[in-house]
């Protein structure tokens, strides 16, 4: 028996861990995951390991590793039930823009308390503002006074657009449409920025919040781009106190693309139900923490009935089966291909331009891009698998960037006025 087994044994007899002279790591021992089959979920560190994220004051490189406890390919169980959104967030909001009246924004809000920040998140591609659901609620057990602001970009999630956003439909391959075919799609990036920026302005409108609140923008994926390029912009002026993105890096997001088709042909294109979805999203790994999936994938999901379903079946797939698994994917991924470059070419150099606190978190590292230290990504949703530590990384963060706690020396005008030399 190890030294690191016989301190184990004896702190679960109650021996004291000092008396091994063993240094006690804080990672499950090998033979509690093998017997611990009951708990395929194990709840996540209160706080993340020494080892598992680095950050500067003003600009900063995460890595968030899982841990061996994580149990990252043992099969999901338990309940698929949904969790509503109303369980995160505080209220929802539909924002029409005077100037864009065709379009109607959806976003999920949770109003900071006095003085306190405003998390503005924006999902990646194929997600929905529901992607940051149990994060959020992370963030604010840590930081009680943080608001949170998640919206759906247009053509996901419930904003409705002249593309037909919020329509959902092709699944797998490329097929069916989910967009509406009358209508020229637009996901530009500069299209996005400006979306997000009207968000957080209507927002405020709506809320009746005289100033914005000092804002940390936070991106996944295709939404890393978007605060990006919105904090290169200048548009939030004093309130943007910085800036995080999660799992992508130009390098590495420009060598995925070339295997999205792949990707997509994998995915089958309905599920007979929300449940059935969730457990997919959970079984392939996907997702791989049972709240958060059980939380955003029916944002993910729209229920097309009958002949509807089938029309908009990807192509050479089984009808027949298509027709016994209403519920499709909301938005169709294939169709913002033309999109993809547009989103992450340039995007490191813009990173590093962009004035504000910068936070990249990965969720590992194993290569250099030409201009950032990268990580290539185990398990794309790092706010959804690790909400808690990610939510530590971000608070971290925002503390770090806090200008409120900052402390002036006095002005030497000042001094002179009270008979002080100088």
């Amino acid at each position: 028996m190890s030294e690191l087994q016989r301190a184990w044994a004896r702190s679960k007899v109650g021996l004291p861990a000092e008396a091994t002279n063993t240094t006690i790591l804080d990672e499950t021992p090998e033979e509690q995951v093998e017997e611990d089959d009951d708990d395929e979920l194990p709840e996540l560190p209160e706080h993340p390991d020494d080892d598992s994220s680095s950050a500067s004051s003003m600009s900063s490189t995460g890595t968030v590793i899982p841990s061996p406890n994580q149990k990252l390919f043992a099969r999901p169980q338990g309940t698929y039930e949904q969790i509503p959104w109303t369980t995160y967030f505080e209220r929802e909001l539909y924002l029409q823009p005077a100037d864009k009246p065709e379009v109607t924004y959806h976003a999920y809000l949770t109003s900071p308390g006095d003085k306190g920040p405003l998390f503005v998140m924006h999902h990646g591609g194929g997600s929905s503002g529901l992607s940051f659901a149990v994060v959020g609620s992370e963030i604010r057990k840590g930081l009680p006074s943080a608001g949170v602001l998640s919206l759906d970009c247009r053509g996901h999630g419930s904003t409705m657009s002249p593309e037909g956003a919020g329509r959902g439909g092709g699944g797998g391959g490329g097929g069916g449409t989910g967009q509406d075919q009358d209508q020229q799609l637009d996901l530009r990036l500069e299209t996005l920025s400006a979306d997000l920026f009207s968000v957080i302005e209507l927002t405020r409108e709506r809320m009746g919040w005289p100033q914005l609140p000092p804002i940390i923008l936070v991106g996944h994926s295709l939404g890393g781009a978007v605060v990006v390029d919105l904090a290169r912009s200048g548009r939030l002026g004093a309130s943007l106190l910085g800036y995080a993105v999660l799992d992508i890096v130009e390098g590495s997001a420009m060598d995925a693309l070339q295997s999205m088709h792949t990707y997509l042909s994998t995915r089958p294109a309905g599920f007979a139900s929300l449940q059935s979805g969730i457990e997919w999203h959970l079984r392939t790994r996907t997702l791989r923490n049972s709240a958060s999936a059980r939380t955003s994938v029916p944002g993910l999901l729209v229920h097309r009935d009958g002949d509807e379903a089938v029309a908009d079946a990807d192509v050479g797939a089984d009808a027949s089966g298509v027709s016994g698994r209403p519920w499709r994917w909301r938005t169709n991924l294939a169709a913002t291909q033309p999109f993809w470059e547009n989103w992450f070419v340039g995007l490191s150099k813009k990173f590093l331009e962009a004035r504000g606190g910068k936070l990249l978190l990965l969720a590992g590292t194993d290569r250099l891009d030409t201009e950032l230290t990268i990580g290539q990504m185990q398990g794309h949703f790092i706010q959804e698998d690790l909400p808690e530590r990610t939510a530590v990384s971000l608070v971290d963060f925002y503390r770090r960037n806090d200008r409120s706690t900052l402390v002036l020396p006095p002005k030497v005008s000042d001094m002179l006025a009270q008979g002080k030399r100088v």
